[in-house]
């Protein structure tokens, strides 16, 4: 998880000693293990390190190729063993995998990319050709950001200095606030503000400078092929690749020159992680000294119901390894935060305090669980944490649907196998058959949206911000299409397009530094489970078919049968009034509206219905709550453009606003 940073003046002036004195300083949190930087013919570039494997410690970065080419690069390398086979002349098994990644620039150029199997994020300086690549993984796991004009092109892992040290103003991102807004995540290659971009998944930009013009290119250098076909011939053998496949990609992500934690829930996606690299470990095949584990877990309700308890599962597991892990009890946690909030009697901004907030995702410094989290990590020297995030995904979880399966067979006109993967459903789900197939029908012909239409569930939302941002604000639904990849696959990448938004919207915590690695976003692991047949992942009425066949006897028998219930917890209401009461008082500073984002009149309606425990979305207008928040803390900072603070002076007299406006106790943003 190591940082950089870099700026190409076109015209090739040194860049400023201040400026570069407050970006190395916004970096220094992120990458405590060195400080480094190359400065030649008007380029100028930041490294700092947070060093997590052996071989990182003897990095020497910006690294220089033969060639003149400058790389830094954040990242993984996974399969080293590959590259020094293919670069024999170049590099050997003691190379860095920042020098294993230059020298596979030198012989193969951006074609490269395609080769470099791991999480990382890549920037590569061509004086020769006067150029920049900025590069990402498959998935995406790495943060790069870039920003260019006539002048120059700025790059950085951190959002922050593109920011608050670009020497203007800001339009906010109206695809990226829509794309925020419908809990899905925006679309990887956007931020909140115009004008800076993300780097893509599996993509790379192109940085050159032609004529004293500059020209971006983006690219895509690799993808999942829709062709690729797995075929065997009994079922072992799907579960023996599944699990080498699986216990590859744990073990990849066990690379690790100190103890790493897992983050082990109790469900089937954690404890296969935790069973597994277990295994590796054992077996010697593993690169890290130990695994310990970190589980959190609700009794509130253990009295109504059990299964709504984790901990039953998760010790299973802790019986089966014959190692506890650290625990944090949520009733706990839940039952302090609850007295904080009664205490203080307010809705708590979340950026009202002296550090920059680029995004509106909060920051939740100061809540119990994150200090409790904190607390089991930071004194055992964890750098490295694995996630069971993306794990249900492919491997079929959820409730078990024929959709996918009776797709394939439409659009392969296979009408025999159709009828009688039909009838076993309808018998199994007790549903009639043609709801069924209508329903399979039914997505080729109209997009299945993958969130709730947030203009209808937050109706305060300006119709026209609505009616432009309608797809993220949907969670960008897809249609299938009936030729070309089959309807499996497409639902995969659908799906898999959606993690891709998970990890680009989650961000760095400086003030908690970890590498969070999610094997279930292995390329070849997804590679495998995409070309697989459908039944093989979910049969007639069983989810995730193959994964518990493949582990049955590696993760403990109990989990592998687990029998999932649905459980309400009783509603406990309690008055709201209070919480909403600093958001009224700052009505002033509500400026959503000043970027077309909110309508004042209902926004003003429904805080006011909150007030008075009335029946309103109230999730959304915890969002909308953050949302205005957030605006307001990037209005103090003089982030938003000229435009958008005149506004909010216009805003602030309308008459509905001035409802809001009782008298305001003393702000520093006033």
């Amino acid at each position: 998880m190591s940082v950089q940073f870099g700026r190409w003046n076109f015209e090739g002036q040194t860049t400023a000693p201040d400026y570069i004195g407050k970006v190395s300083a916004a970096l220094a949190p992120y990458g405590p293990d060195s400080d480094e930087s190359y400065t030649k013919g008007g380029v100028m570039i930041l490294y700092r390190a947070f060093h997590t494997t052996k071989e990182s410690r003897r990095e020497k970065q910006p690294y220089v190729s033969l060639s003149g080419a400058v790389v830094t690069w954040d990242g993984r390398l996974d399969n080293r063993s590959d590259l020094i086979s293919e670069l024999r002349d170049s590099v050997t098994v003691n190379s860095t995998d920042v020098a294993m990644v230059a020298a596979a620039y030198e012989k193969w150029g951006a074609n490269c990319l395609g080769k470099l199997i791991g999480d990382w994020a890549l920037s590569i300086w061509n004086p020769r050709e006067r150029s920049v690549l900025l590069a990402k993984d498959s998935i995406g796991t790495k943060h790069l950001y870039y920003s260019f004009n006539d002048k120059q092109a700025t790059w950085s892992t951190i959002l922050d200095p593109l920011v608050i040290f670009a020497g203007r103003t800001f339009e906010i991102c109206e695809e990226y606030i829509a794309g925020w807004f419908a809990i899905k995540f925006p679309a990887a290659h956007l931020t909140p503000y115009v004008g800076i971009h993300a780097v893509s998944p599996s993509s790379f930009v192109l940085l050159r400078l032609l004529k004293d013009n500059i020209k971006r290119d983006v690219s895509k250098y690799w993808d999942f092929a829709p062709g690729r076909r797995i075929c065997y011939r009994t079922d072992a053998e799907y579960e023996e690749h599944f699990r080498s496949a699986l216990a590859t990609a744990v073990q990849r992500r066990l690379r690790s020159d100190r103890p790493v934690l897992a983050e082990l829930s109790g469900g089937m996606d954690s404890s296969s992680i935790v069973c597994l690299a277990d295994g590796v470990i054992e077996r010697g095949t593993a690169e890290c000294p130990r695994l310990d584990t970190i589980s959190w877990f609700d009794d509130s309700y253990d009295h109504l119901e059990p299964d709504s308890n984790e901990f039953h599962w998760i010790s299973e597991v802790e019986q089966k390894r014959g190692r506890t892990g650290c625990h944090i009890n949520l009733r706990e946690k839940q039952t302090k935060e609850i007295d904080e909030i009664n205490e203080k009697m307010a809705f708590k901004s979340e950026f009202d305090d002296d550090r920059f907030a680029a995004t509106p995702i909060p920051r939740n410094r100061q809540s119990e669980f994150f200090k409790r989290y904190k607390a089991c990590v930071l004194p055992q020297g964890y750098r490295v944490v694995l996630s069971g995030i993306g794990g249900d995904e492919p491997t079929g979880g959820g409730v078990p649907s024929p959709t996918p399966e009776l797709q394939n067979f439409l659009a392969r006109a296979r009408f025999i196998t159709l009828a009688r993967q039909l009838n076993a459903w309808a018998i199994k789900m007790r549903k009639p058959r043609l709801p069924l197939l209508r329903e399979a029908a039914q997505g080729f012909f109209s997009p299945r949206s993958a969130a709730a239409n947030q203009g209808q569930s937050a109706p305060w939302l300006h119709p026209a911000f609505v009616r432009r941002n309608r797809a993220a604000l949907c969670g960008y639904p897809f249609r299938v299409n009936v030729f070309g990849s089959l309807p499996s696959f497409q639902e995969h990448i659908g799906k898999l397009e959606t993690n891709r938004r998970f990890v680009a919207y989650c961000r760095l915590t400086s003030e908690f530094l970890r590498e969070v690695r999610y094997p279930y976003y292995d390329r070849d692991f997804l590679e495998f489970m995409y070309g697989i047949p459908q039944e093989q992942i979910v049969r007639v009425g069983q989810r995730r078919s193959l994964m518990k066949r493949a582990l049955r006897g590696i993760v403990p028998d109990k989990l592998v049968t687990r029998r999932r219930k649905t459980f309400v917890p009783p509603d406990q209401t309690s008055d709201s009034a209070p919480e909403w009461q600093s958001l009224v008082e700052t009505g002033q500073y509500i400026i959503g509206s000043s970027v077309g984002i909110i309508d004042p009149d209902r926004f003003a309606e429904a805080i006011q219905k909150a007030r008075h425990n009335e029946d309103v979305p109230i999730e959304s207008l915890h969002r909308t709550a953050r949302l205005v928040y957030w605006l307001r803390h990037l209005a103090a900072r003089g982030v938003l453009t000229n435009s958008m603070a005149a506004k909010r002076q216009e805003y602030s007299e309308i008459p509905e606003v001035k409802k809001l406006q009782a008298p305001t106790r003393p702000s520093k943003f006033s």
